[in-house]
């Protein structure tokens, strides 16, 4: 049997700030995560099932991570040619 991961901390609220925080960053990196999801837009005439939005949804979270985790090395090592 595998040890037990850590578990978060969540018994203390976080900050109004704090989520401010987050929500601002997210939305600054919102054209970036949406490229990088590749998600096509929606036919008017034919909207989306539940499951389809939750799939969109697991990719855009993929993307998001992708982006801050281009953003981080970025900030870090600026933007380097792989050739």
């Amino acid at each position: 049997m595998s040890p037990a991961l850590p578990r978060c901390v969540v018994d203390q609220p976080v900050s109004n700030e704090l989520k401010q925080s987050r929500m601002t960053e997210f939305m600054k990196l919102l054209p970036l995560t949406l490229e990088l999801a590749g998600l096509p837009k929606a036919d008017p005439a034919r909207p989306f099932t539940n499951d389809q939005i939750e799939g969109r949804v697991m990719s855009i979270r993929a993307a998001y991570r992708a982006g801050k985790a281009l953003l981080r090395e970025v900030g870090e090592t600026g933007l380097q040619d792989t050739k």
